[in-house]
């Protein structure tokens, strides 16, 4: 086992040296925690720094999207965003090499709500994205559409119902959810969002401060209502008065999001019943049914 590690070591650092042009060899490594997904490492030789996600083989293409969500934020200019290096495999594992930034910083939650409000104006032609990538670890698809709630349906709320019933959930919550995906427009009748840059997975654990500077890494990217990431902010909570207030004065939200916020919640909530189970099913029918009566 010790010389396959040496060997994908080995392979990581040839591979840096030809993205950088710059010499490489990782003869530091650090196993970092926190990450359910992926094994997280840090590597260097005393002068250059880089931070490595490894996964099975079969999770290169999701490293690849994650690269090419992390070129798409950081070409908005609006937040600091870490660079991208190379990304492969190497016999049974997939490695994603980016750069290696110090997120122990503080910084101002005002201005974290001010460069994402920023980023949102960045606008595309329809909803979307032009590859799929992933939600934690489950599928995220991104045909592109130039109608908002059709896209929401289609490309996330059916595909988590499809991945739901698999894993043991039940008729009702079928019923519920085709019932809601039959009243869902009546959201959206005074309301048409145009595609915003999303990061697509705004929870606390995906940004931080490097230098002072607001940081955003782990993107689920696509274009869409910008109310989706704000909905995921409050979902688990851990973003400020300071946060909400910034980004409310930069741009200010329709009325009709505090009955939306659920519905975009809902997406994730069921998601992590597919990743984890447990008590999340029973929040998703509860949630559908708090959309259903203020839909009545």
């Amino acid at each position: 086992m010790q010389q396959t590690d040496n060997d994908l070591w080995t392979a990581i650092a040839e591979a840096i040296r030809a993205h950088t042009g710059r010499a490489f060899h990782a003869q530091q490594r650090r196993a970092l925690g926190g990450g359910c997904i992926n094994q997280a490492w840090l590597i260097g030789d005393g002068q250059q720094h880089y931070f490595i996600k490894l996964n099975r083989a079969s999770a290169l293409a999701m490293f690849e999207a994650e690269a090419d969500g992390l070129r798409e934020l950081a070409a908005s200019k609006t937040l600091r965003i870490p660079t991208p290096i190379a990304c492969g495999t190497h016999q049974h594992q997939a490695w994603l090499a980016m750069e290696a930034l110090d997120l122990s910083t503080r910084g101002s939650a005002a201005e974290l709500g001010r460069r994402l409000a920023a980023m949102h104006r960045v606008e595309a032609k329809s909803h979307g994205w032009f590859r799929d990538n992933t939600i934690g670890s489950s599928p995220q698809y991104n045909q592109r559409h130039h109608d908002w709630p059709h896209f929401w349906e289609q490309q996330r709320l059916r595909p988590q119902l499809a991945l739901a019933l698999t894993r043991g959930a039940g008729q009702r919550l079928a019923e519920q959810m085709e019932a809601l995906c039959q009243a869902m427009p009546a959201l959206f009748s005074h309301y048409t969002p145009p595609p915003s840059l999303l990061h697509g997975d705004l929870w606390s654990g995906n940004y931080a401060y490097c230098d002072g500077e607001p940081t955003l890494f782990d993107p689920a990217i696509y274009y869409g209502d910008r109310e989706t990431d704000l909905a995921m902010t409050e979902l688990f909570g851990g973003f400020g008065a300071d946060f909400y207030a910034a980004y409310h004065e930069a741009w200010p939200l329709d009325s009709g999001y505090a009955a939306r916020k659920t519905l975009y919640q809902l997406y994730h909530v069921l998601n992590h019943y597919n990743l984890f189970g447990g008590g999340y099913l029973q929040q998703a029918e509860g949630m559908i049914q708090r959309l259903m009566s203020e839909i009545r």
